[in-house]
This record gives C-alpha cells, structure tokens and sequence, in this order.
C-alpha cells in the first residue's frame, strides 16, 4: 500500500463523492488546496529523487484528451487502438520506464471525474461503427496499482462490458486483483501481467510485487475466467540474458494455462530522446545507463545488432512454451513503442 505524503486537491472537486471516499481513506493526511493540479506537478526545480520516496497523491479533474490514439505498432493489432489515462505516474519505480523522465515531479495525480473519460470513450466507440477497437488503460500508469483509492477497474470494466465490440486491456505489475474477483469475467477485458526475469526485476523494478505474488494473481484470475495476456516489455540486455528469459518464459508456461492467453508479447527498450537524458541526470549511478545506445529518429535504444539477437534468441524460446498465434512483437518497425 502506498504511503503519501500529503493529498492535493483542485477546489472545484473538494466536494465530489469520488474525492470524499480518498479523504476519508487518507484521514490524518495533510491537505493542500490548489486551483489546477499544475500548479503541484508542473514546477521546474522540484526533486524528482526525494518526491519518489513518498509522493504526494493529486486529485484533479481533466478537461481534454481523454482518449487518445496509440502510436506506430503500439497493442495487438486492431486498426482502431486509443489509450486513456486516468493516473499519471506509477507507484513502482522501474529504472528503465519512460515515465521517470518524463515528468518534473513524482507525484501521483488521479483524475476522478470518471464519468467524462466514460463519455468520450462512448464517443469513440460509437466513431468506430461496427469494427473492434482496443482501448489500453496503463500508459501513463499502472492500471491497478492504486485501485484501493481509485476504484478504476471497478469503474471501467463495466462501462466496457457495456460495450462488447470495444476491447480494455489493463496493464499492470500488481497484485491488487479484489475488485476484479468481485466482477464477472468478460471476454474483452484482458489484464496483461507484465514480468521480467528475476535478477532484472532484483536490480531495477523497485517496489514491484514479487513474482510468486504476482503469479498467484494470474492464477487466481484466470481460475475466474478472466483473459490473461503476458507483456515482456522491455527486454533488457545482460550476460546470461537469453538462459534468464528462457527460465522466466517456461516456469510462468508451467503456472498458467497457456492455451488460455490471450496474447503475448515481447517489447524492446525504447525511449524519447530527452526522456532518457532526464533519467540519465536523476540516476547517474545507474549501471543500465552505462550500457551501449544509439539514437535514432529521436528514440533512445540499444543498437540494433543487439535488439536483434535479443528479439532472435528470445522468440525462439518463447515459442516452445506458447502459441505462436497469440505472439506479437510490439514496436516491430523501431518506432516509439512505450
């Protein structure tokens, strides 16, 4: 359970019942008001490092782009992809995530006016016509991380199950799984469960739930019907790397039923440019930054030669453990996959 150092809250929302519940939830917190969430995570000179030991929790409305279209290779392949983002920034503190350099401050700001995000989404879906789409929660956060003070699953599956020709994939490294086991199982809903293999994990996926946790988890919801999908993103280079992921790769295939997945999918470390120099400036101990990259069309990535024997030696594996019909490669053109 995360601990926060104080709750921020627009003025406009103090009042509304979704913002009340978190109140009572965080009672004896301190309380700060503010006009616009801004106002406490846009600054320039706030110390990214220290706010990560114990942010501070935002709550704020959003006013615009709630649903907004994936980039290049981005999912599992329908013509019609969108992401949302009900969070910005993740409770968990993966050195390689785009996410801590992409934002000033390491608070966490929540939008709770839910019933907009549920309105565009309509919106969308409706734009699509008769043709599927896939809308991906867990971009700009983890989809579940927070959900004991969000109720955002608990919200949104029914707003999709609503919905049957619209795909939600929640993407998340929790084990907080109540408010799904309370729901039925949908057919498009699907909780991609993101892993890496354990000395990985060890060295660089800070407060990350272990994986005998997180795999209990899967369990659990895939005894409830629930579509399990698997996300492998981003490999990351080490020695050993291709007798690591094998391992992770054959003792998830021997917890779960395979043949059950939805999908799975392997990712390679990409990142802007800038993101990575911000990462760069805040862990200049880290040693995952002293590995060789290049930059190309603004994407910082490890050289091509060795995305390419990773992706080789890791699709060959992984294909003795699962479907080769439910794999995909995501951000297969070099393009900005994050």
């Amino acid at each position: 359970m995360p601990s926060f150092s104080a709750l921020y809250i627009e003025s406009p929302c103090r009042d509304l019942p979704r913002v009340q519940k978190i109140r009572q939830q965080c009672a004896g917190l301190p309380e700060v008001a503010c006009a616009r969430y801004g106002e406490v995570f846009n600054p320039v000179a706030q110390n990214f490092r220290l706010q990560k030991k114990r942010p501070g929790l935002i709550l704020a409305q959003k006013h615009q782009g709630f649903v907004l279209p994936t980039p290049p290779d981005f999912g599992f392949g329908n013509v019609h992809s969108y992401y949302f983002s009900h969070l910005l920034n993740c409770p968990y503190d993966c050195r390689y995530c785009f996410l801590q350099g992409m934002y000033r401050s390491a608070h966490y700001v929540l939008f709770i006016n839910y019933e907009d995000f549920e309105h565009e989404i309509g919106k969308t879906i409706r734009a699509c016509g008769d043709a599927p789409s896939t809308f991906y929660a867990g971009y700009d956060s983890d989809s579940l991380a927070l959900e004991s003070y969000s109720g955002f699953a608990e919200y949104f599956i029914p707003v999709f199950q609503r919905h049957p020709q619209a795909c939600l994939e929640l993407r998340t490294k929790s084990a907080q799984i109540q408010s799904l086991l309370k729901q039925e199982a949908s057919d498009n809903i699907v909780i991609a469960m993101s892993f890496s293999p354990d000395n990985v994990g060890h060295a660089l996926e800070h407060r990350v739930p272990s994986f005998a946790k997180r795999i209990a988890a899967a369990q659990k919801l895939q005894a409830r019907g629930w579509r399990i999908a698997l996300r492998f993103e981003p490999l990351i280079y080490h020695v050993d790397y291709a007798k690591h992921y094998e391992a992770l790769f054959k003792k998830i295939s021997d917890a779960l039923d395979v043949a059950r997945l939805h999908s799975v999918s392997l990712g390679a470390f990409r990142m802007p440019q800038s993101y990575f120099k911000n990462i760069v400036k805040r862990y200049p101990e880290e040693a995952l930054f002293a590995d060789e990259y290049t930059v190309e069309n603004g994407l910082t990535a490890y050289p091509k030669k060795i995305e390419d024997e990773m992706f080789s030696n890791c699709e060959a594996a992984l294909r003795r453990y699962i479907p080769e019909a439910i794999y995909y490669r995501c951000g297969k053109e070099r393009e900005a996959c994050l």
